[in-house]
C-alpha cells in the first residue's frame, strides 16, 4: 500500500481552514475551488466532481473537532483502498498547516493521487491567499 503525505502551508488561520474543512459538502466553493468544480452530499457521503472529469464517493469516517481532523475513504471499482485524513495545525495566529495523508491501493496509482493532491494543494493557497495588513 503506498502512503502518500502532504503538508500544505497556509496563509489563514487554522480556524478558518478548519471550518472550510469540516465543511464536507463545500470543497468545490470552500477548500479547493477550480480543482473541485462540485460536490452533492449523499448522507455521510459526498460525490465529488473533479476539474479533471473524475467523480469520485468519499464516505465521512470522522470529523474531529477537537483535533481539527477530517477522515474519508473512497469507494471505487478502480482503487481497491483508498483512506485519508486531514489535519489543520496552527502556526502562529495567521497562518497554519493542513496534514494531507492518504492511502492507496493499488500502489501503482500513488504517482497520479500525488500528483493530484499537490494540484489540491495549489488550489487550497489560492483559496487562502493571506490577509491583507
Amino acid at each position: 500500500m503506498a502512503s502518500i503525505h502532504k503538508d500544505v502551508a497556509l496563509d489563514a488561520p487554522a480556524a478558518d481552514v478548519w471550518s472550510a474543512v469540516r465543511d464536507f459538502g463545500a470543497l468545490h466553493t470552500r477548500l479547493v475551488p477550480g480543482f473541485v468544480l462540485e460536490t452533492k452530499l449523499d448522507g455521510d457521503a459526498r460525490m465529488v466532481s473533479f476539474a479533471n472529469g473524475t467523480v469520485a464517493r468519499e464516505m465521512l469516517v470522522d470529523c474531529d473537532d477537537a483535533q481539527q481532523r477530517l477522515v474519508y475513504a473512497v469507494t471505487s471499482e478502480r482503487v481497491a483502498q483508498h483512506s485519508a485524513s486531514v489535519q489543520v495545525i496552527p502556526d502562529g495566529e495567521e497562518r497554519c498547516r493542513l496534514v494531507w495523508i492518504v492511502d492507496v491501493l493499488p500502489h501503482a496509482i500513488a504517482g497520479y493521487m500525488a500528483a493530484q493532491m499537490d494540484e489540491a494543494a495549489k488550489a487550497m493557497q489560492r483559496a487562502f491567499p493571506g490577509r491583507s495588513a
